[in-house]
C-alpha cells in the first residue's frame, strides 16, 4: 500500500484540492496548532519558464496587503530549493458558484449578505490601491459559517498612489465591464463595481444578465447594457442593479453610493477592521531571491504499492460539513466544479476504464500512478480545457475518484463529466447498493 505525507516547515501535506496550469493547491494542517490550512505549490522553474515572477510577487504581495473577513487570508510564504509555498486559510464550504448551480436562484435576503460582505471586501482592496478585475462565484468562497471570502488575486492591479487607470484587458467575459472590452484604459474601481453587480443579478436570477453564444454577441449586449431583470426582483432591488450595470463608467454607481442605498442598508452590519498594521514584504522578495532557502524543511516517505488513503478528516473537509452523502452521490454532484464517484472496482481497473472512456473523448491522457490530467480543446475550438482526476482507497475495495477543473469553461466541464459518467455506468457504484466494510464507512461519519 502507498502512503505519502509530505511535510513542508510545520505543515503536514495531504491531498490535492486545487490543480492549474501554474499551480497545485494542497489541504494541509498546522502540526503546531492543528489548524486546516490550503497550500499553494508552484515550481520555481515553471515560474521563471513563463516570465511569471513578477505576476506571482503582485499575488503574493496583494493578498499580504488585503487583510480583511471577507477576504481568503495569505498566513506565510515559503520556499525549498525547486518551489514556493503559500501557505492560505482554508475555506471549507466551497465556492459560492456551487450554491448557485445547486440551488438555482437564491434568496434576496441571502442574495442581499452576500452582496454586502462582497462590497466591504471590494472597498477594502479599493482603499488599499487594489483591483481584483476577475471577480466572479467560481472566486467567492463561503467558509463553514457561510460567510463569504474573496479568493484568486491572481489577474489583480496593485496600482501606484494617483495612478488609477489600468489597460491590461483580463478577467471573465461575462462579468467584464464594457469599458475594459474598449482597451483604451479604464478605472479599476468602476470595472469591479460592474462585476459586482453582475454578481448580484446572478445571485437573485441564477443565470447571468448578458449570455449569447458567441464572443460579438456577448460583447455587443455588455456594452450596450442589454438585459432584463427577471419579475421576482423587488423594486429596490432592480434599481440598485440597474444603476450598477450602467455602461457608463462615469456615471456608473459608486462604492459609497452603494453603501448609501435604502436596499443595500436593510439588516447591514459594517465590518469592524482593527487598526491598520504595516505590512512588511521583505520576505515575499527573499522568496524569489534566496535559491538555497533554509526555511523549508521537505520530507517524504513513499512506498510503492497502490492510490493515496483519504482519511477520515480529509473525507469530512470534502463534503462542506459533516454530511457525507454528497461524496457517494453523484447525482447530487454533479454540478459541481470538483466532483466524485465511487467504485468496487480495483484501482488498476478504474484506470483502465477512464483511459479508454476519455481516449473515446478525444482527450489526450497523461497518467502517472493513480493521478491523470486530461487535456483538449474547448468546445469553441478557441480555450484549453483540463481535468485532472486522481483515485483515492476510502475503505477496503472501495475507492473514490475525484475529478477537478484544471482549465476551461466550468458549464464546459458539467458536459464532460456527465459524458465521463455515461461512459463509466459499469463500474460506479451507487449508494443504494451495499457496500464493503460499510460498518467502516459509518465508523467514519461520527
Amino acid at each position: 500500500m502507498k502512503k505519502v505525507r509530505n511535510k513542508i516547515g510545520k505543515y503536514e501535506v495531504g491531498r490535492t484540492i486545487g490543480e492549474g496550469t501554474f499551480a497545485k493547491v494542497k489541504f494541509a494542517k498546522n502540526t503546531d496548532t492543528g489548524d486546516s490550512v490550503a497550500i499553494k505549490v508552484m515550481a520555481k522553474s515553471t515560474i521563471l519558464k513563463h516570465r511569471m515572477v513578477e505576476q506571482i510577487k503582485r499575488e503574493i504581495s496583494i493578498m499580504k496587503i488585503v487583510r480583511h473577513p471577507n477576504i481568503v487570508r495569505l498566513h506565510e510564504v515559503l520556499a525549498s530549493k525547486t518551489k514556493i509555498y503559500i501557505i492560505l486559510e482554508f475555506v471549507m464550504g466551497g465556492e459560492l458558484y456551487d450554491k448557485i448551480a445547486q440551488q438555482g436562484k437564491l434568496s434576496e435576503n441571502d442574495s442581499r449578505r452576500y452582496f454586502q460582505q462582497l462590497i466591504d471586501a471590494v472597498a477594502h482592496c479599493h482603499k488599499k490601491g487594489v483591483y481584483h478585475r476577475d471577480l466572479k462565484p467560481e472566486n467567492l468562497l463561503l467558509d463553514a459559517f457561510g460567510n463569504l471570502k474573496v479568493s484568486d488575486f491572481g489577474l489583480s492591479a496593485l496600482t501606484k498612489q494617483g495612478v488609477d487607470v489600468l489597460h491590461t484587458t483580463c478577467g471573465t467575459p461575462n462579468y467584464v465591464a464594457p469599458e475594459v472590452l474598449g482597451n483604451q484604459g479604464y478605472d479599476g474601481a468602476a470595472a469591479d463595481v460592474w462585476s459586482c453587480g453582475v454578481i448580484l443579478y446572478v445571485l437573485m436570477a441564477g443565470y447571468l444578465p448578458f449570455e449569447e453564444a458567441d464572443l460579438p454577441a456577448l460583447y455587443n449586449g455588455i456594452n450596450a447594457a442589454e438585459f432584463v431583470c427577471p419579475f421576482w426582483f423587488s423594486a429596490g432591488a432592480k434599481t440598485l442593479i440597474q444603476k450598477i450595470l450602467d455602461p457608463n463608467p462615469k456615471t456608473r454607481m459608486k462604492i459609497e453610493e452603494i453603501r448609501k442605498d435604502p436596499w443595500f442598508r436593510r439588516n447591514y452590519v459594517p465590518v469592524r477592521l482593527s487598526e491598520d498594521v504595516e505590512v512588511n514584504l521583505d520576505d515575499v522578495q527573499a522568496v524569489f531571491d534566496d535559491i538555497e532557502d533554509k526555511y523549508v524543511s521537505e520530507k517524504s516517505e513513499s512506498t510503492e504499492g497502490g492510490p493515496l488513503i483519504m482519511n477520515a478528516f480529509e473525507m469530512i473537509t470534502l463534503s462542506q460539513g459533516l454530511n457525507l452523502s454528497p461524496l457517494f452521490d453523484r447525482r447530487q454532484d454533479y454540478v459541481k466544479r470538483q466532483t466524485r464517484f465511487v467504485s468496487r472496482k480495483p484501482a488498476r481497473v478504474i484506470i483502465s476504464y477512464i483511459e479508454a472512456a476519455t481516449e473515446s473523448m478525444g482527450l489526450k491522457v497523461h497518467s502517472r500512478n493513480y493521478k491523470m490530467r486530461l487535456e483538449g480543446v474547448a468546445a469553441n475550438n478557441v480555450a484549453q480545457f483540463a481535468v485532472v482526476l486522481e483515485v483515492f482507497e476510502v475503505a477496503p475495495s472501495l475507492f473514490m475518484v475525484d475529478v477537478q477543473k484544471a482549465a476551461g469553461d466550468t458549464l464546459e466541464y458539467h458536459k464532460f463529466y456527465k459524458n465521463l459518467c455515461g461512459k463509466l455506468e459499469s463500474i460506479i457504484w451507487r449508494p443504494m447498493e451495499p457496500a464493503p466494510d460499510s460498518g467502516m464507512l459509518r465508523q467514519m461519519t461520527v
